[in-house]
């Protein structure tokens, strides 16, 4: 059902209303703008499947309300971006949230499988992917366009009710949903301005107050490309504000002898030196921690080693990927002490107990038939 007329969307909200589960996919583009252009909802309930045009509806707030009832679950795959999306178009963060792709890990599948390889595997289903690059700004859309926007959302209904039962039968639904709850966590701040800093290129050598600085710097920039309406990369580039935070310019000719800053006019090179002031005299205390790719020591070198050993045959025994259960960096935080996902959850019940008694010497690694075994 291809909805463009407000009666229909009523209708089918009022329908969809009454169901457990409601799968959503998105289509959008946001190649030359800040916010993402919401082309296409598909939702699907376990009876059928609608195609919501945003394009033609000005009012999609009674869709915005079926997202925000906590008594249906919403069923995506690889969901981060569709979550983005709804909230900058819609005002609103779908919850609860069942990603398909990420409980399909603790299933034993591989670590990001995308959507076809997923309805494939579970549904013996294969699609096509001819219109993955189609202009969805379009109108009309084509009859192959609505096949593959169906495609997205017909299957994850009957995939959800298969991974839950599995993962009930495997007493690990309890270590999914708090995975999903911090997606939604996630996609709730990932627009706050003061944190855009975390997702900065190229800061690992930068010092704690040159951070600081590139808060504001960061935070700077997201005002002005939302404003504008702009990707932030058209305001200014990483590699320009990382620079900016190492010489802290004085003026705006200083700021222009840093390459790429040359071609920012008046206003802008006075909004970002501002901003790159204020960074400077600013408190650092209050700064959360960038995780860093940070090179191990000698002495700990050889302790990660078997740490991450250790952790690919739990992660083997157990039938998840190593990559869910911890990485290097990890690790890495866990052998210094430092705040880990290994502190608390289901990753501390498996893995952490195991990497305790490791460090303390009371188990060990051995060589057999050319595997990697416990003593």
């Amino acid at each position: 059902m291809y909805i463009t007329l407000p009666d229909q969307l009523a209708a089918f909200c009022e329908r969809a209303a009454s169901a457990k589960v409601l799968a959503i996919d998105t289509e959008f583009l946001r190649e030359r703008t800040y916010y993402p252009k919401l082309c296409l909802i598909q939702a699907a309930t376990g009876d059928e499947v609608a195609l919501i045009d945003p394009i033609a509806l000005d009012d999609l707030s009674a869709f915005a309300n079926l997202l925000a009832d906590d008594s249906i679950v919403k069923v995506f795959h690889a969901c981060s971006q569709d979550l983005e999306v709804l909230h900058a178009a819609l005002g609103v963060v779908p919850k609860p949230v069942f990603d398909t792709q990420v409980a399909a890990t603790f299933l034993g599948l591989r670590q990001q499988m995308g959507y076809g390889a997923l309805v494939e595997e579970l549904c013996g289903v294969h699609l096509a992917k001819a219109e993955a690059l189609s202009d969805w700004t379009h109108r009309p859309l084509s009859a192959h366009q609505l096949d593959y926007a169906e495609d997205d959302v017909r299957y994850l209904p009957r995939m959800y009710d298969d991974m839950v039962r599995r993962l009930s039968a495997a007493d690990r639904l309890g270590w999914v949903l708090p995975e999903m709850d911090a997606l939604i966590e996630k996609a709730e701040t990932e627009r706050d301005p003061r944190l855009a800093f975390l997702h900065l290129k190229r800061t690992s050598s930068l010092t704690r107050k040159q951070i600081g600085v590139a808060r504001e710097a960061c935070a700077w920039r997201e005002q002005v490309a939302a404003e504008r309406d702009i990707p932030r990369r058209w305001v200014v580039s990483d590699e320009v504000i990382v620079e900016c935070c190492r010489r802290i310019p004085r003026d705006a000719a200083a700021l222009r002898r840093i390459r790429g800053a040359e071609q920012l006019n008046d206003r802008m090179a006075a909004g970002l030196l501002r901003a790159l002031h204020k960074g400077s005299s600013a408190n650092t205390a209050d700064i959360p921690h960038q995780r860093r790719h940070e090179r191990p020591s000698p002495e700990t070198e050889g302790a990660l080693d078997l740490m991450y050993a250790l952790t690919r045959i739990v992660a083997k025994q157990n039938d998840l990927a190593v990559q869910l259960l911890a990485s290097r960096e990890d690790l890495h935080d866990y052998l210094l002490r430092r705040p880990s996902p290994l502190d608390n959850g289901w990753r501390h019940d498996l893995l952490a107990t195991r990497l305790d008694q490791l460090l303390e010497g009371e188990c060990g690694l051995t060589v057999k038939d050319g595997h990697v075994e416990l003593l």
